[in-house]
Protein backbone atom coordinates (compact mmCIF):
# COMPACT_ATOMS: atom_id res chain seq x y z
CA UNK A 1 0.00 0.00 0.00
CA UNK A 2 0.86 3.45 -0.60
CA UNK A 3 2.27 5.76 2.55
CA UNK A 4 0.96 8.69 1.07
CA UNK A 5 -2.40 9.18 2.53
CA UNK A 6 -5.52 9.76 0.14
CA UNK A 7 -7.89 12.54 0.36
CA UNK A 8 -10.80 11.48 2.71
CA UNK A 9 -13.52 13.89 0.62
CA UNK A 10 -12.27 13.34 -2.80
CA UNK A 11 -9.77 11.80 -6.00
CA UNK A 12 -6.38 11.32 -5.04
CA UNK A 13 -3.93 11.40 -2.45
CA UNK A 14 -4.18 14.53 0.11
CA UNK A 15 -0.93 16.61 -1.66
CA UNK A 16 -2.61 16.24 -4.64
CA UNK A 17 -5.27 18.52 -4.02
CA UNK A 18 -5.91 21.74 -6.38
CA UNK A 19 -4.95 25.24 -5.26
CA UNK A 20 -7.94 28.20 -5.20
CA UNK A 21 -5.75 29.50 -8.08
CA UNK A 22 -5.20 26.19 -9.81
CA UNK A 23 -9.48 25.63 -9.79
CA UNK A 24 -10.21 29.28 -10.66
CA UNK A 25 -8.02 28.62 -13.91
CA UNK A 26 -10.12 25.33 -14.69
CA UNK A 27 -13.26 26.73 -14.05
CA UNK A 28 -12.27 29.78 -16.35
CA UNK A 29 -10.96 28.31 -19.21
CA UNK A 30 -14.11 25.37 -19.19
CA UNK A 31 -16.74 28.44 -18.91
CA UNK A 32 -14.62 30.60 -21.79
CA UNK A 33 -15.16 26.91 -23.89
CA UNK A 34 -18.63 26.37 -22.70
CA UNK A 35 -20.02 29.72 -22.28
CA UNK A 36 -20.64 29.06 -18.64
CA UNK A 37 -19.98 30.96 -15.18
CA UNK A 38 -18.13 29.80 -12.46
CA UNK A 39 -19.89 30.57 -9.07
CA UNK A 40 -17.31 31.25 -6.40
CA UNK A 41 -15.02 29.00 -4.74
CA UNK A 42 -15.45 26.40 -2.17
CA UNK A 43 -12.20 24.95 -0.37
CA UNK A 44 -12.73 21.03 0.39
CA UNK A 45 -12.89 20.31 3.76
CA UNK A 46 -10.75 19.54 6.22
CA UNK A 47 -10.81 16.79 9.13
CA UNK A 48 -11.40 19.38 12.04
CA UNK A 49 -14.50 20.85 9.89
CA UNK A 50 -16.46 17.86 10.43
CA UNK A 51 -18.48 16.30 12.58
CA UNK A 52 -19.57 12.29 12.92
CA UNK A 53 -21.73 10.43 15.38
CA UNK A 54 -20.57 8.76 18.08
CA UNK A 55 -19.75 5.05 16.84
CA UNK A 56 -22.18 2.35 17.51
CA UNK A 57 -19.82 -0.55 17.48
CA UNK A 58 -17.04 -1.65 19.48
CA UNK A 59 -14.76 -4.37 17.98
CA UNK A 60 -13.74 -7.58 20.22
CA UNK A 61 -10.15 -7.72 21.65
CA UNK A 62 -9.44 -10.32 18.84
CA UNK A 63 -10.59 -8.31 15.94
CA UNK A 64 -9.30 -4.40 17.63
CA UNK A 65 -5.69 -4.73 15.77
CA UNK A 66 -7.74 -4.52 12.63
CA UNK A 67 -10.68 -2.03 13.10
CA UNK A 68 -10.56 1.43 13.42
CA UNK A 69 -12.92 4.34 14.42
CA UNK A 70 -10.80 6.86 13.75
CA UNK A 71 -12.41 10.22 12.32
CA UNK A 72 -10.04 10.04 9.12
CA UNK A 73 -10.62 6.50 8.52
CA UNK A 74 -14.69 6.94 9.18
CA UNK A 75 -14.78 10.04 6.58
CA UNK A 76 -12.60 8.42 4.10
CA UNK A 77 -15.23 5.35 3.82
CA UNK A 78 -18.32 7.39 3.96
CA UNK A 79 -18.38 8.43 -0.44
CA UNK A 80 -17.16 7.33 -3.69
CA UNK A 81 -16.54 9.84 -6.21
CA UNK A 82 -19.64 10.83 -7.66
CA UNK A 83 -20.88 14.39 -8.15
CA UNK A 84 -23.30 14.17 -5.23
CA UNK A 85 -20.84 12.56 -3.22
CA UNK A 86 -18.59 15.78 -3.30
CA UNK A 87 -21.50 18.24 -3.15
CA UNK A 88 -22.03 16.67 0.33
CA UNK A 89 -18.38 16.18 1.13
CA UNK A 90 -17.73 19.99 0.13
CA UNK A 91 -21.15 20.89 2.57
CA UNK A 92 -19.13 19.06 5.17
CA UNK A 93 -21.96 16.91 5.28
CA UNK A 94 -20.51 13.15 6.98
CA UNK A 95 -23.67 11.96 8.41
CA UNK A 96 -23.58 8.51 6.86
CA UNK A 97 -19.88 7.80 8.02
CA UNK A 98 -19.78 3.93 8.68
CA UNK A 99 -19.63 3.52 12.67
CA UNK A 100 -16.12 1.24 11.85
CA UNK A 101 -13.59 0.38 9.08
CA UNK A 102 -11.88 -3.03 9.56
CA UNK A 103 -8.76 -3.57 7.70
CA UNK A 104 -8.56 -7.92 7.11
CA UNK A 105 -5.41 -9.13 6.60
CA UNK A 106 -5.86 -13.06 5.83
CA UNK A 107 -9.60 -14.49 4.73
CA UNK A 108 -10.39 -15.80 8.26
CA UNK A 109 -10.34 -11.97 9.20
CA UNK A 110 -13.22 -11.88 7.14
CA UNK A 111 -14.79 -14.59 8.24
CA UNK A 112 -14.46 -13.85 11.81
CA UNK A 113 -15.59 -9.95 11.09
CA UNK A 114 -18.77 -11.55 9.37
CA UNK A 115 -19.31 -13.50 12.29
CA UNK A 116 -18.81 -10.28 14.94
CA UNK A 117 -21.24 -7.83 12.75
CA UNK A 118 -24.12 -10.67 12.22
CA UNK A 119 -24.41 -11.36 15.98
CA UNK A 120 -23.93 -7.05 16.42
CA UNK A 121 -26.83 -6.51 14.07
CA UNK A 122 -24.01 -4.60 11.52
CA UNK A 123 -24.99 -4.17 8.18
CA UNK A 124 -21.26 -4.91 6.37
CA UNK A 125 -19.90 -2.80 3.19
CA UNK A 126 -17.27 -4.21 1.31
CA UNK A 127 -15.05 -1.52 0.23
CA UNK A 128 -11.83 -1.32 -2.60
CA UNK A 129 -10.51 2.24 -2.77
CA UNK A 130 -13.69 4.06 -2.99
CA UNK A 131 -13.64 4.78 -6.78
CA UNK A 132 -17.29 4.84 -7.16
CA UNK A 133 -19.69 7.19 -8.94
CA UNK A 134 -22.89 5.29 -8.48
CA UNK A 135 -23.04 5.20 -4.75
CA UNK A 136 -21.73 2.13 -4.26
CA UNK A 137 -20.21 1.95 -1.07
CA UNK A 138 -22.55 4.93 0.84
CA UNK A 139 -23.26 3.61 4.28
CA UNK A 140 -26.49 4.44 3.18
CA UNK A 141 -28.66 0.74 4.72
CA UNK A 142 -32.11 1.73 6.12
CA UNK A 143 -32.89 1.12 9.46
CA UNK A 144 -33.10 -2.38 9.83
CA UNK A 145 -29.19 -2.53 11.18
CA UNK A 146 -27.66 -1.43 14.24
CA UNK A 147 -24.73 -0.06 12.70
CA UNK A 148 -22.57 -0.60 9.50
CA UNK A 149 -18.91 -1.85 9.37
CA UNK A 150 -17.03 -1.18 6.34
CA UNK A 151 -14.46 -3.42 5.28
CA UNK A 152 -11.78 -2.34 3.39
CA UNK A 153 -9.37 -5.14 1.86
CA UNK A 154 -6.43 -3.32 0.65
CA UNK A 155 -4.25 -5.08 3.59
CA UNK A 156 -5.06 -8.17 1.10
CA UNK A 157 -2.77 -7.62 -1.32
CA UNK A 158 -0.66 -9.69 -2.73
CA UNK A 159 0.24 -11.60 -6.35
CA UNK A 160 0.36 -15.21 -4.77
CA UNK A 161 0.98 -17.36 -7.54
CA UNK A 162 2.40 -17.08 -11.01
CA UNK A 163 1.70 -19.55 -13.62
CA UNK A 164 3.68 -18.76 -16.86
CA UNK A 165 2.84 -21.59 -19.08
CA UNK A 166 -1.16 -20.85 -18.67
CA UNK A 167 0.08 -16.83 -18.42
CA UNK A 168 -2.25 -16.71 -15.26
CA UNK A 169 -1.85 -15.72 -11.89
CA UNK A 170 -3.30 -16.12 -8.39
CA UNK A 171 -3.96 -12.36 -6.83
CA UNK A 172 -5.49 -11.40 -3.60
CA UNK A 173 -8.49 -8.74 -3.95
CA UNK A 174 -7.05 -5.69 -2.37
CA UNK A 175 -3.99 -5.41 -4.75
CA UNK A 176 -4.13 -1.79 -6.08
CA UNK A 177 -3.55 -1.54 -9.84
CA UNK A 178 -0.01 -0.20 -9.76
CA UNK A 179 0.97 -2.51 -7.16
CA UNK A 180 -0.23 -5.31 -9.34
CA UNK A 181 1.34 -4.64 -12.67
CA UNK A 182 4.58 -4.47 -9.84
CA UNK A 183 4.53 -7.31 -8.47
CA UNK A 184 4.08 -9.37 -12.40
CA UNK A 185 6.74 -7.04 -13.73
CA UNK A 186 9.51 -9.89 -12.65
CA UNK A 187 7.51 -12.36 -14.37
CA UNK A 188 7.62 -10.58 -17.59
CA UNK A 189 3.69 -10.76 -17.71
CA UNK A 190 0.76 -8.07 -17.23
CA UNK A 191 -2.58 -8.24 -16.66
CA UNK A 192 -2.99 -4.54 -18.69
CA UNK A 193 -6.83 -3.58 -17.39
CA UNK A 194 -6.35 0.24 -16.75
CA UNK A 195 -9.93 1.47 -16.07
CA UNK A 196 -9.27 5.45 -15.40
CA UNK A 197 -9.51 4.68 -11.49
CA UNK A 198 -6.58 2.41 -12.42
CA UNK A 199 -4.18 3.72 -9.39
CA UNK A 200 -7.01 4.23 -6.79
CA UNK A 201 -8.76 1.24 -7.28
CA UNK A 202 -8.72 -2.68 -6.95
CA UNK A 203 -8.63 -5.90 -8.46
CA UNK A 204 -11.33 -7.55 -6.46
CA UNK A 205 -13.72 -3.97 -6.80
CA UNK A 206 -12.69 -4.54 -10.99
CA UNK A 207 -14.64 -7.89 -10.92
CA UNK A 208 -17.26 -7.09 -8.69
CA UNK A 209 -17.97 -3.91 -10.80
CA UNK A 210 -17.68 -5.75 -13.93
CA UNK A 211 -14.89 -2.75 -14.70
CA UNK A 212 -14.08 -1.74 -18.41
CA UNK A 213 -10.62 -1.17 -18.69
CA UNK A 214 -7.80 -0.25 -20.84
CA UNK A 215 -8.94 -2.51 -24.33
CA UNK A 216 -11.45 -0.79 -26.53
CA UNK A 217 -12.12 -4.37 -28.08
CA UNK A 218 -11.61 -7.59 -27.62
CA UNK A 219 -10.71 -7.39 -23.47
CA UNK A 220 -13.21 -4.81 -22.79
CA UNK A 221 -14.12 -5.82 -19.30
CA UNK A 222 -12.38 -7.00 -16.53
CA UNK A 223 -14.75 -10.70 -17.06
CA UNK A 224 -12.88 -11.90 -20.30
CA UNK A 225 -10.11 -11.97 -17.53
CA UNK A 226 -11.37 -14.42 -14.81
CA UNK A 227 -9.81 -17.67 -14.59
CA UNK A 228 -11.59 -18.31 -11.11
CA UNK A 229 -12.74 -16.87 -8.18
CA UNK A 230 -12.66 -17.45 -4.12
CA UNK A 231 -15.82 -15.53 -2.24
CA UNK A 232 -16.73 -15.32 1.47
CA UNK A 233 -20.21 -15.08 2.51
CA UNK A 234 -22.36 -15.12 5.63
CA UNK A 235 -23.27 -18.26 4.88
CA UNK A 236 -19.28 -19.88 3.95
CA UNK A 237 -16.66 -19.93 1.41
CA UNK A 238 -17.24 -20.42 -1.77
CA UNK A 239 -14.25 -21.47 -5.01
CA UNK A 240 -14.98 -22.11 -8.27
CA UNK A 241 -13.15 -24.31 -10.31
CA UNK A 242 -9.52 -23.39 -12.53
CA UNK A 243 -10.35 -23.45 -16.20
CA UNK A 244 -10.06 -22.41 -19.23
CA UNK A 245 -13.78 -22.71 -20.26
CA UNK A 246 -16.78 -24.49 -19.23
CA UNK A 247 -19.91 -25.43 -20.37
CA UNK A 248 -21.29 -26.89 -16.64
CA UNK A 249 -24.36 -24.90 -15.87
CA UNK A 250 -24.18 -20.93 -15.17
CA UNK A 251 -20.85 -19.88 -14.04
CA UNK A 252 -20.06 -19.19 -10.22
CA UNK A 253 -17.81 -16.53 -11.30
CA UNK A 254 -20.16 -14.95 -13.78
CA UNK A 255 -22.79 -14.62 -10.42
CA UNK A 256 -20.04 -13.49 -8.53
CA UNK A 257 -18.67 -10.67 -11.44
CA UNK A 258 -21.00 -7.54 -11.05
CA UNK A 259 -22.59 -8.67 -7.95
CA UNK A 260 -21.22 -5.49 -6.47
CA UNK A 261 -20.62 -7.17 -3.06
CA UNK A 262 -24.31 -7.72 -1.79
CA UNK A 263 -23.95 -11.80 -2.34
CA UNK A 264 -20.43 -11.60 -0.76
CA UNK A 265 -16.75 -11.03 -0.38
CA UNK A 266 -14.02 -11.39 -2.93
CA UNK A 267 -10.78 -12.54 -1.26
CA UNK A 268 -8.87 -13.60 -4.30
CA UNK A 269 -8.58 -14.33 -7.91
CA UNK A 270 -6.78 -16.43 -10.63
CA UNK A 271 -6.83 -14.55 -13.58
CA UNK A 272 -5.29 -14.37 -17.16
CA UNK A 273 -2.15 -12.64 -18.23
CA UNK A 274 -0.64 -11.23 -21.34
CA UNK A 275 2.78 -11.04 -22.56
CA UNK A 276 4.22 -7.39 -22.18
CA UNK A 277 3.82 -5.36 -25.14
CA UNK A 278 7.02 -4.75 -27.36
CA UNK A 279 5.39 -3.53 -30.60
CA UNK A 280 3.20 -0.60 -30.83
CA UNK A 281 1.94 1.83 -33.62
CA UNK A 282 -0.52 4.68 -32.80
CA UNK A 283 -2.72 7.22 -35.06
CA UNK A 284 -5.33 9.91 -34.94
CA UNK A 285 -7.90 10.59 -37.51
CA UNK A 286 -9.69 13.57 -38.20
CA UNK A 287 -13.30 13.70 -39.03
CA UNK A 288 -15.65 16.46 -40.35
CA UNK A 289 -18.69 14.60 -39.40
CA UNK A 290 -19.63 12.83 -36.23
CA UNK A 291 -21.71 9.64 -38.37
CA UNK A 292 -18.60 9.54 -40.55
CA UNK A 293 -16.36 9.01 -37.77
CA UNK A 294 -18.75 6.53 -36.09
CA UNK A 295 -18.89 4.35 -39.12
CA UNK A 296 -14.97 4.26 -39.67
CA UNK A 297 -15.28 2.85 -35.48
CA UNK A 298 -17.85 0.30 -36.77
CA UNK A 299 -15.58 -0.56 -40.34
CA UNK A 300 -12.42 -1.13 -38.27
CA UNK A 301 -14.73 -3.16 -35.27
CA UNK A 302 -16.18 -5.38 -37.83
CA UNK A 303 -12.70 -6.61 -39.60
CA UNK A 304 -11.66 -7.82 -36.76
CA UNK A 305 -8.86 -6.22 -36.36
CA UNK A 306 -8.91 -5.77 -32.23
CA UNK A 307 -6.94 -2.63 -31.41
CA UNK A 308 -6.15 -1.80 -28.42
CA UNK A 309 -7.56 1.67 -28.75
CA UNK A 310 -10.30 2.47 -30.59
CA UNK A 311 -12.23 5.21 -30.19
CA UNK A 312 -13.83 8.39 -31.17
CA UNK A 313 -14.16 11.77 -29.55
CA UNK A 314 -16.79 14.49 -30.47
CA UNK A 315 -15.67 17.88 -31.73
CA UNK A 316 -16.94 19.46 -28.14
CA UNK A 317 -15.38 16.91 -25.89
CA UNK A 318 -11.93 17.21 -28.12
CA UNK A 319 -12.02 21.38 -27.93
CA UNK A 320 -12.84 21.02 -23.87
CA UNK A 321 -9.58 18.26 -23.88
CA UNK A 322 -7.32 21.22 -25.43
CA UNK A 323 -6.79 18.38 -28.38
CA UNK A 324 -8.48 20.42 -30.95
CA UNK A 325 -10.18 23.73 -31.65
CA UNK A 326 -13.99 22.09 -31.92
CA UNK A 327 -13.70 21.67 -35.93
CA UNK A 328 -13.36 18.19 -36.10
CA UNK A 329 -13.85 14.69 -34.69
CA UNK A 330 -11.49 12.84 -33.61
CA UNK A 331 -10.68 8.83 -33.60
CA UNK A 332 -7.82 7.28 -31.63
CA UNK A 333 -6.28 3.79 -32.83
CA UNK A 334 -3.83 2.01 -31.29
CA UNK A 335 -2.52 -1.48 -31.97
CA UNK A 336 0.07 -3.46 -29.34
CA UNK A 337 1.22 -6.70 -29.19
CA UNK A 338 4.01 -8.80 -27.44
CA UNK A 339 4.19 -11.21 -30.60
CA UNK A 340 4.51 -9.57 -33.71
CA UNK A 341 4.91 -6.22 -35.36
CA UNK A 342 1.57 -4.37 -35.86
CA UNK A 343 1.91 -2.04 -38.56
CA UNK A 344 -0.22 -4.30 -40.84
CA UNK A 345 -3.11 -4.14 -38.51
CA UNK A 346 -2.38 -0.42 -38.47
CA UNK A 347 -2.68 -0.18 -42.09
CA UNK A 348 -5.70 -1.86 -42.66
CA UNK A 349 -7.23 0.17 -39.72
CA UNK A 350 -6.39 3.15 -41.77
CA UNK A 351 -7.66 1.90 -44.87
CA UNK A 352 -10.84 1.66 -43.19
CA UNK A 353 -10.98 5.06 -41.65
CA UNK A 354 -10.00 6.58 -44.95
CA UNK A 355 -12.93 4.78 -46.39
CA UNK A 356 -15.21 7.09 -44.61
CA UNK A 357 -13.52 10.25 -45.18
CA UNK A 358 -10.72 10.06 -42.60
CA UNK A 359 -7.97 12.49 -42.87
CA UNK A 360 -4.31 10.97 -41.49
CA UNK A 361 -1.27 13.02 -40.95
CA UNK A 362 1.37 12.12 -43.10
CA UNK A 363 3.90 9.07 -42.77
CA UNK A 364 5.88 9.93 -39.94
CA UNK A 365 4.48 12.97 -39.09
CA UNK A 366 3.19 13.24 -35.15
CA UNK A 367 -0.31 14.44 -34.67
CA UNK A 368 0.07 16.09 -31.17
CA UNK A 369 -3.54 15.69 -31.08
CA UNK A 370 -4.09 12.31 -29.02
CA UNK A 371 -1.08 13.03 -26.62
CA UNK A 372 -3.60 16.13 -25.40
CA UNK A 373 -6.10 13.92 -25.14
CA UNK A 374 -4.08 11.60 -23.47
CA UNK A 375 -3.33 14.05 -20.61
CA UNK A 376 -6.87 15.36 -20.27
CA UNK A 377 -7.94 11.75 -20.17
CA UNK A 378 -5.65 11.06 -17.08
CA UNK A 379 -5.74 14.41 -15.51
CA UNK A 380 -9.77 14.61 -15.73
CA UNK A 381 -11.25 13.56 -12.10
CA UNK A 382 -8.31 16.05 -10.46
CA UNK A 383 -9.99 19.16 -12.84
CA UNK A 384 -13.13 18.28 -12.06
CA UNK A 385 -12.67 18.66 -8.50
CA UNK A 386 -11.56 21.92 -9.41
CA UNK A 387 -14.80 22.69 -11.69
CA UNK A 388 -16.97 21.94 -8.92
CA UNK A 389 -14.96 24.01 -6.46
CA UNK A 390 -16.23 26.79 -8.20
CA UNK A 391 -19.70 26.05 -8.53
CA UNK A 392 -20.04 23.91 -11.89
CA UNK A 393 -21.88 20.59 -12.25
CA UNK A 394 -20.07 18.43 -13.65
CA UNK A 395 -20.94 14.55 -14.28
CA UNK A 396 -20.88 11.68 -16.35
CA UNK A 397 -22.86 8.91 -17.94
CA UNK A 398 -22.12 6.08 -20.25
CA UNK A 399 -23.98 3.29 -22.32
CA UNK A 400 -23.83 1.53 -25.27
CA UNK A 401 -26.16 0.77 -27.87
CA UNK A 402 -26.41 -1.29 -30.95
CA UNK A 403 -24.94 0.49 -34.53
CA UNK A 404 -28.24 0.25 -35.96
CA UNK A 405 -29.59 2.47 -33.21
CA UNK A 406 -26.71 4.57 -32.74
CA UNK A 407 -27.69 7.64 -34.22
CA UNK A 408 -30.95 8.22 -33.18
CA UNK A 409 -29.81 7.30 -29.65
CA UNK A 410 -26.68 9.70 -29.47
CA UNK A 411 -29.20 12.83 -30.89
CA UNK A 412 -31.92 12.08 -29.24
CA UNK A 413 -30.24 11.15 -25.72
CA UNK A 414 -27.43 14.54 -26.58
CA UNK A 415 -31.22 16.64 -26.78
CA UNK A 416 -33.00 15.45 -24.04
CA UNK A 417 -29.75 16.11 -21.48
CA UNK A 418 -29.90 19.39 -22.91
CA UNK A 419 -33.41 19.90 -22.12
CA UNK A 420 -33.15 19.00 -18.65
CA UNK A 421 -30.49 20.89 -18.04
CA UNK A 422 -31.86 24.00 -19.29
CA UNK A 423 -35.47 23.15 -17.03
CA UNK A 424 -33.40 22.17 -14.02
CA UNK A 425 -31.13 25.03 -13.60
CA UNK A 426 -32.33 27.80 -15.52
CA UNK A 427 -29.70 28.09 -18.38
CA UNK A 428 -28.00 26.17 -21.22
CA UNK A 429 -25.76 23.49 -20.62
CA UNK A 430 -22.97 21.67 -22.33
CA UNK A 431 -22.95 18.17 -23.56
CA UNK A 432 -20.27 16.12 -25.50
CA UNK A 433 -19.80 12.25 -26.25
CA UNK A 434 -17.01 9.99 -26.75
CA UNK A 435 -16.93 6.26 -27.19
CA UNK A 436 -14.94 4.27 -25.02
CA UNK A 437 -15.42 0.56 -26.37
CA UNK A 438 -16.03 -0.72 -29.94
CA UNK A 439 -17.77 -3.82 -30.43
CA UNK A 440 -18.64 -5.85 -33.63
CA UNK A 441 -22.03 -4.72 -32.98
CA UNK A 442 -22.29 -1.25 -31.30
CA UNK A 443 -20.64 1.23 -29.45
CA UNK A 444 -20.36 2.62 -25.83
CA UNK A 445 -21.22 5.60 -25.90
CA UNK A 446 -19.96 7.79 -22.99
CA UNK A 447 -21.22 11.31 -22.32
CA UNK A 448 -19.87 14.52 -20.33
CA UNK A 449 -22.01 17.54 -19.16
CA UNK A 450 -21.32 20.73 -17.85
CA UNK A 451 -23.86 23.17 -16.14
CA UNK A 452 -24.35 26.54 -13.70
CA UNK A 453 -26.09 24.83 -10.77
CA UNK A 454 -28.00 26.90 -8.23
CA UNK A 455 -26.63 27.45 -5.17
CA UNK A 456 -27.67 25.32 -2.54
CA UNK A 457 -30.03 23.71 -4.84
CA UNK A 458 -27.21 21.15 -6.42
CA UNK A 459 -28.15 18.02 -5.36
CA UNK A 460 -31.76 18.59 -6.33
CA UNK A 461 -30.94 20.08 -9.72
CA UNK A 462 -28.13 16.75 -10.20
CA UNK A 463 -31.15 14.68 -9.50
CA UNK A 464 -33.30 16.10 -11.98
CA UNK A 465 -31.37 15.70 -14.41
CA UNK A 466 -29.85 12.35 -13.70
CA UNK A 467 -33.24 11.13 -14.01
CA UNK A 468 -34.00 12.60 -17.07
CA UNK A 469 -31.09 11.29 -18.51
CA UNK A 470 -31.23 8.09 -17.17
CA UNK A 471 -34.65 7.85 -18.52
CA UNK A 472 -33.67 8.71 -22.17
CA UNK A 473 -30.71 6.00 -21.95
CA UNK A 474 -33.77 3.34 -21.52
CA UNK A 475 -36.30 4.84 -23.30
CA UNK A 476 -33.96 4.93 -26.49
CA UNK A 477 -32.69 0.97 -25.57
CA UNK A 478 -29.75 1.89 -24.15
CA UNK A 479 -28.15 0.24 -20.84
CA UNK A 480 -28.44 2.34 -17.73
CA UNK A 481 -24.60 1.35 -17.37
CA UNK A 482 -21.58 -0.38 -19.38
CA UNK A 483 -19.02 0.46 -16.80
CA UNK A 484 -19.67 2.70 -14.10
CA UNK A 485 -21.62 -0.30 -12.09
CA UNK A 486 -25.08 -0.14 -10.36
CA UNK A 487 -24.49 1.11 -6.91
CA UNK A 488 -27.73 2.75 -5.23
CA UNK A 489 -27.40 5.49 -8.10
CA UNK A 490 -28.61 3.03 -10.98
CA UNK A 491 -30.79 0.64 -8.50
CA UNK A 492 -34.53 2.29 -10.05
CA UNK A 493 -33.29 2.00 -13.72
CA UNK A 494 -31.29 -1.54 -12.99
CA UNK A 495 -34.39 -2.93 -11.48
CA UNK A 496 -35.92 -1.98 -14.66
CA UNK A 497 -34.03 -3.11 -17.02
CA UNK A 498 -33.68 -6.81 -15.85
CA UNK A 499 -36.25 -9.08 -16.61
CA UNK A 500 -38.70 -8.88 -13.23
CA UNK A 501 -38.01 -12.77 -13.11
CA UNK A 502 -34.50 -12.64 -13.04
CA UNK A 503 -34.80 -10.09 -10.25
CA UNK A 504 -36.54 -12.68 -7.99
CA UNK A 505 -33.83 -15.44 -8.97
CA UNK A 506 -31.03 -12.98 -7.43
CA UNK A 507 -33.11 -12.36 -4.37
CA UNK A 508 -33.26 -15.87 -3.57
CA UNK A 509 -29.80 -16.37 -4.32
CA UNK A 510 -28.93 -13.58 -1.88
CA UNK A 511 -31.36 -14.84 0.66
CA UNK A 512 -29.28 -18.09 0.32
CA UNK A 513 -25.58 -16.68 0.80
CA UNK A 514 -26.74 -13.65 2.92
CA UNK A 515 -29.87 -14.31 4.86
CA UNK A 516 -30.28 -11.25 6.92
CA UNK A 517 -29.26 -8.74 3.72
CA UNK A 518 -26.59 -7.56 5.47
CA UNK A 519 -23.98 -7.18 2.78
CA UNK A 520 -24.13 -3.95 1.23
CA UNK A 521 -28.16 -3.18 1.78
CA UNK A 522 -29.91 -2.07 -1.34
CA UNK A 523 -27.09 -2.28 -3.56
CA UNK A 524 -28.32 -5.08 -6.68
CA UNK A 525 -30.67 -6.53 -4.48
CA UNK A 526 -33.61 -4.34 -3.03
CA UNK A 527 -32.89 -4.68 0.79
CA UNK A 528 -34.80 -6.43 2.66
CA UNK A 529 -37.98 -4.98 3.89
Amino acid sequence: MSHRRLKFWGWGHEDQTLSETEARDIAARIGGLTGLSPNGYIAPPTLDEISLDAPRLTAPESLANICSTSAYDRAAHTYGKSYPDYIRAYARDFSNAPDMVAFPESESDIVALLDWADGAGAAVIPFGCGSTVVGGIEPVVGDGFKAVLTIDMRRMAKVLEIDPIARAARIQAGVLGPDLEAQLKPSGLTLRHFPQSFEFSTLGGWIATRSGGHFATLYTHIDELVESLRTVTPEGTMESRRLPGSGAGPSPDRLMIGSEGALGIITEAWIRLQQKPTFRASATVRFDSFEGAAEAIRAVAQAGLWPSNCRLVDAEETKLAGAGDGSFHMVVLGFESGDHPVEAWMARALECVRDQGGRVNAAGERDETADAWREAFIGAPFKREGLISCGFLHDTFETSITWERLGDFHANVKAATEEIIQRATGAPGHVSCRFTHAYTDGCAPYFTLHASPTPRQELAQWKEIKQAASEALMREGGTITHHHAVGRDHMPWYGAQRPALMGEALAAVKARLDPKGMLNPGVIVPPIS
